[in-house]
């Protein structure tokens, strides 16, 4: 393949879709997924983009899914340049004793064992290839804590020590990296924030900044925590 190919999840919210616009931009196929075909049409990602790029609808909690996912983007493009783990949902801000245990499940399926998930089908084309950068977005509350976003925070920290271990285990020039993306006015941010998230950068400004650090990620940085500037 001639160009290099970025996998990113979660391009039905803002960070993906902006991110999916800016690596296009920049020549990268993008290979993105979101949770339902619905939000997908929606935004109309295939029409904006082209038919160079792959939108699927990808449940990342279901492994299997992930794994179909997995194999069409080999098909199609062969093993990715970057794989960006940016699928993640929060909690309702509130007391840990007054979330659900229903919201707190799924919120560490997808925060977390969609992100284990993504890495595992991955990761072997990877190594395999014996080079790609696996980024993990994490959060500032990945590296300190607030109240009332408890099982956001523990879901972050674990992508924090996560991304360390399987740092650990992957060979060649490949690398994985545990991302603070910083903040950002996002639908997420506002579910946190309120109408206060609006003094932050909106995700395509964002994106801006963030695309070419993410560039700027290879093999000394593996088992890194980063950060978005």
């Amino acid at each position: 393949m001639d160009e290099p190919c970025v996998v990113i999840t979660g391009c039905t919210r803002g960070l993906g879709r902006a991110m999916a616009r800016e690596f296009a931009a920049r020549e990268y196929r993008v290979a993105g997924c979101g949770r339902n075909e619905a939000a997908l049409a929606e935004l109309e990602l295939r029409a904006l983009l082209g038919p160079l790029h792959l939108f699927e609808a990808v449940d990342i909690c279901k492994d299997t899914a992930v794994k179909r996912f997995a194999e069409t983007v080999f098909d199609r493009f062969g093993p990715p340049a970057f794989v960006i783990n940016n699928a993640a949902v929060i909690n309702a801000p509130a007391p840990v004793w007054e979330t659900s245990d229903e919201d707190v499940a799924q919120l560490l399926s997808v925060n977390i064992k969609g992100t284990v998930s993504v890495m595992r089908h991955f990761l072997p084309a990877l190594n395999a290839a014996g080079r790609g950068v696996v980024v993990n977005f994490s959060s500032g509350w990945g590296r300190s804590t607030s109240p009332e976003v408890a099982p956001y925070c523990a879901s972050k920290w674990a992508i924090e020590g996560l991304s360390k271990a399987v740092a650990q285990e992957v060979v060649g020039e490949v690398a994985v990296v545990a991302l603070n993306p910083g903040i950002i006015d996002t639908e997420m941010l506002r579910e946190a924030f309120g109408d206060s998230a609006s003094a932050y950068d909106d995700a395509g400004t964002w994106a801006k900044r963030a695309v070419p650090r993410i560039l700027r990620l290879g093999p000394a940085d593996n088992g890194a925590s980063a950060s978005v500037d």
